[in-house]
């Protein structure tokens, strides 16, 4: 009998999971960004805050783009950003991919290439709380720029 039971809660769960992957779904979020460890000895503690916003262009894959703030070592920069993102129908995980500009005050101007993984964790049918990894790859100076982080925010699904 539990085994039944368990079987129809997962199935009931990753049908209500779905819906938010839809073609026509749209999305934004805000994250708390950064809590970071930086790849080399010049990248210290960061933190920032993001905001998303994206489509479903066809199931399971969505367009977005991004602004962020971020504060390192008392410098404060912007960056804004495109990417997609791709979710596994089955659980919520999903894989993002996005290529973003930021723009420190101090006259540092990079390019990143930033992949992603992180997981959706639903509290009802439209808010969800997204836990994820990345990796910001600078291309114009990736010894010196290059960092690891983690953020957590809430995603709504409309």
């Amino acid at each position: 009998m539990k085994k039944i039971v368990l079987a129809l809660l997962l199935a009931a769960f990753s049908i209500g999971a779905s819906a938010q992957f839809e073609q026509g779904t749209k999305y934004v979020s805000a994250s708390m960004t950064g809590f970071g460890l930086g790849y080399s000895k010049n990248t210290d503690f960061f933190i920032g805050l993001n905001v998303n916003s994206g489509y479903f262009i066809v199931d399971n894959w969505m367009l977005f783009g991004e602004f962020g703030w971020e504060h390192q070592d008392g410098n404060s920069c912007v960056d804004m950003g495109v990417g997609t993102r791709y979710y596994l129908r089955q659980n919520g995980l999903y894989f993002s991919g996005a290529l973003k500009y930021k723009h420190v005050p101090s006259n540092i101007n990079n390019v990143y290439l930033s992949p992603e993984v992180g997981y959706c964790f639903y509290l009802n049918d439209h808010v969800s709380i997204e836990p994820a990894l990345y990796l910001d790859m600078s291309l114009n100076h990736f010894k010196d720029f290059t960092k690891v982080g983690l953020k957590v925010g809430f995603g709504y699904y409309f």
